[in-house]
């Protein structure tokens, strides 16, 4: 049976630390070089590529001290997203982090770093780590000291190896299933763009180009452009938000849905289906000048933040796959509060092609989303096994022979 034991975190590490942003700040950013990790790119038990930074050689030995090693635990350490942590993908070694952001990395000799932020995320812990950051005097934030004398129960090295391969078991089938969607949704874009931008679908050799007198040029014969609101259904009026305060008294299997992402889980839903939610205010934008945009598959609530809709005269899918690659920097309004009115979606623009061309399109594109829909509720699965595993197997709640 392993022997476990408490020890604070600076007894088992060989550095706590984090970087800097250099000097210019984003203006000073390149589009490649060393990668320059932010809070944004760090979620519990997840990475995100979006608005990755990068910085050059010069800025990157500026910050020669807090290169990013393989199994690092990174740690976001100010601001919102606090104590939300990670460990650094393999592809980003070596990289640097901001100010925002602390490196952990274990001794190896009596903590494994793949271990460390199973511990890190667990419910427990993570109730201990947001009330270090709570006691910051202007804004949420876990200094050094915070890091360094934060206690974790620990087993001996060969029972903290079990336990992360069984926790990692369950991240690499969920990563696994993120390439595949990546894949399908990048084939069904190289489609949209062969048959709706390039319009190279079955049998254009024989259609006739038409001038459709708008900034699509040149389109098939019988082929419309469309106004955003002609195209789809809108369910604006349906969204209902609900307070924090009262979410909390309502917590159950349904998501709650936000401008950008699911904010909470209730016990009720408004809609059961395939829709397009498009962020209306807050995080409207993503970093590529894209709207932020949310296809769902799903019993579900939603707030007042984000636009509802479906196809009509268009699929849901192809209004995705359009919005996907539509500039959207052109119709935000509100400085403090980036906002993308009804009025302004108006002025977005849709080729609906004829009724053969569409159905074949949506035959294809269709079974594309089922699988992309099907592996995500694989993934919603997977990661609600693992997080029910997680605080019984680093606490010895579960043990290990």
């Amino acid at each position: 049976m392993a022997t476990w034991t408490t020890k604070k975190l600076k007894e088992l590490t060989t550095k706590i630390g984090s970087g800097a942003t250099p000097r210019g700040g984003k203006d000073s950013y390149h589009k490649e070089g060393t990668p320059l990790i932010r809070s944004l790119n760090i979620y519990d038990l997840s990475f995100s590529y979006d608005g990755l930074s990068f910085i050059d050689e010069s800025q990157a030995k500026q910050l020669d001290n807090v290169t990013v090693e393989k199994d690092d635990v990174l740690l976001n350490i100010t601001g919102a997203s606090v104590c939300r942590c990670t460990s650094v993908p393999d592809n980003l070694v070596p990289s640097r982090v901001n100010q925002h952001v602390a490196i952990i990395r274990a001794d190896r000799k009596n903590l494994l770093g793949k271990y460390l932020k199973y511990v890190l995320v667990s419910s427990a812990y993570k109730r201990e780590l947001y009330g270090l950051a709570r006691t910051g005097a202007t804004r949420e934030a876990l200094t050094k000291i915070d890091i360094e004398n934060f206690e974790i129960k620990l087993p001996d090295i060969e029972a903290q190896s079990l336990i992360a391969s069984v926790l990692s078991a369950y991240d690499d089938l969920i990563e696994n299933n993120e390439k595949r969607i990546k894949a399908l949704e990048e084939m069904a874009q190289l489609l949209y763009t062969e048959w709706f931008v390039k319009f190279k679908f079955p049998g254009h050799e024989k259609v006739k180009m038409v001038d459709s007198g708008t900034e699509y040029g040149s389109i098939p014969e019988g082929w419309e452009v469309k106004r955003f609101y002609d195209v789809v259904n809108n369910f604006d009026s349906k969204r209902k938000p609900i307070s924090s305060m009262k979410r909390q008294k309502i917590q159950g299997k349904y998501p709650y849905y936000g401008a950008a992402k699911i904010i909470d889980y209730i016990n009720d839903y408004i809609f059961d289906g395939r829709y397009l939610l498009v962020a209306e205010d807050g995080s409207v934008i993503t970093p590529d000048g894209k709207p932020m945009l949310q296809f769902v598959d799903e019993k579900f609530w939603v707030s007042n933040h984000a636009h509802i809709v479906q196809g009509k005269l268009l699929s849901t899918e192809i209004l995705y796959l359009r919005l996907c690659r539509f500039n959207i920097k052109s119709l935000i309004t509100g400085s403090a509060q980036p906002k993308i009115t009804k009025d302004n979606l108006s002025r977005i623009v849709f080729i609906v092609p004829g009724e053969d061309v569409k159905n074949a399109f949506g035959a294809i594109v269709s079974h594309c989303f089922d699988e992309i829909f099907n592996l995500q509720k694989q993934d919603q699965n997977l990661s609600k096994t693992r997080d029910l595993l997680i605080p019984q197997l680093v606490t010895g709640k579960r043990i290990f022979k």
